[in-house]
C-alpha cells in the first residue's frame, strides 16, 4: 500500500512569510503542512538561530556573520524582509521547536556547514527539552555531520539533504549506515524511494512549488514532499 505524503513547509509558509521566521512557521499548519523544514546555524555564544545563509541581511542594510556574531546583536534589529511588509527579526531553533509541538508537526532541520561535535550534541539536547527526538529529523549536506551524528544517536531518524554534484557521493553511504534521504525533486526515482525504504528509510524531495511536478510527484510512494506553497489540501 502507498504511504501516505506529509507535506513539509520548507522554511515555513515561505511562499507568503519570510523564510525561517515565527511567521512563517505559525502559518504552515494553518497551510495545511504536517511538519515544516528549518536551516540552524550556531551563534558566537552558542545559540542555536534559523538563517539559510552563513551571513544575516536585516532591513537598514548592514550584514553580519552568524557564527562570529552573538544572538544580542543578531536579534537587535529586524531582518530584510524582502517578502512582505511584517517586521520580523531572527528565529530561534527553541521557538521554532515550541511552535512544531504546539501543533504536533514533524521537524526537518539541516545543520548549516560544518557543526562541531559539541554542537551536535547540544541541538539534539535542546530538541529533547522542548519537543520530541522521534519528531525531529536531523538533516545536512555534509555527509560527516550525519555520521557523527549518527554515531552519538545510534537510533535517532537523520536524513541527507540529496543534490546534485558532490552531494550525491553520500547516496550508498546512507543506505550503509541507516541515513534516510532529501532529495531535489529532479533526481527522485522510483528505484531511490524503493533503495531506502527496503533499508526501513524515509524518502523525501524539496523543494515543489509547480503543480505539475506535485500531480507527478505525489503518485510515488515518497514519504515527504517539502514546498514553499502547498500544503496537505494540494496533494
Amino acid at each position: 500500500m502507498k504511504n501516505k505524503i506529509c507535506m513539509i513547509a520548507h522554511t515555513g509558509f515561505s511562499a507568503k512569510y519570510y523564510r525561517n521566521t515565527e511567521s512563517a512557521f505559525l502559518h504552515a499548519p494553518l497551510n495545511g503542512s504536517g511538519g515544516a523544514e528549518t536551516d540552524i546555524r550556531v551563534t558566537a555564544d552558542n545559540v542555536y538561530v534559523l538563517n539559510h545563509d552563513p551571513v544575516t541581511r536585516f532591513a537598514d542594510g548592514t550584514v553580519l556573520d552568524v557564527a562570529t556574531s552573538t544572538y544580542a546583536q543578531l536579534s537587535a534589529k529586524p531582518l530584510l524582509n524582502t517578502l512582505n511588509d511584517e517586521v520580523v527579526y531572527i528565529c530561534t531553533l527553541r521557538r521554532y521547536l515550541e511552535i512544531m509541538r504546539d501543533n504536533n508537526m514533524v521537524c526537518f532541520v539541516e545543520m548549516k556547514g560544518v557543526f562541531s561535535d559539541e554542537q551536535i550534541k547540544g541541538a539534539f539536547s535542546l530538541v529533547e527539552e522542548v519537543y520530541d527526538l522521534e519528531k525531529c529529523i536531523f538533516q545536512s549536506f555534509q555527509i560527516d555531520n550525519l555520521l557523527r551524528a549518527r554515531s552519538f544517536f545510534p537510533k535517532l531518524p537523520l536524513m541527507y539533504t540529496y543534490g546534485k554534484g558532490e552531494a550525491e557521493k553520500g547516496y550508498q553511504v546512507c543506505l550503509d549506515n541507516g541515513i534516510s534521504i532529501d532529495a531535489d525533486y529532479e533526481l527522485v526515482t522510483e528505484k531511490m524511494i524503493s533503495d531506502f525504504h527496503a533499508k526501513g528509510l524515509y524518502a523525501a524531495c524539496w523543494t515543489v512549488n509547480s503543480k505539475e511536478v506535485l500531480d507527478r510527484l505525489k503518485v510515488l510512494d515518497l514519504d515527504f514532499i517539502e514546498s514553499d506553497c502547498f500544503g496537505g489540501g494540494d496533494l
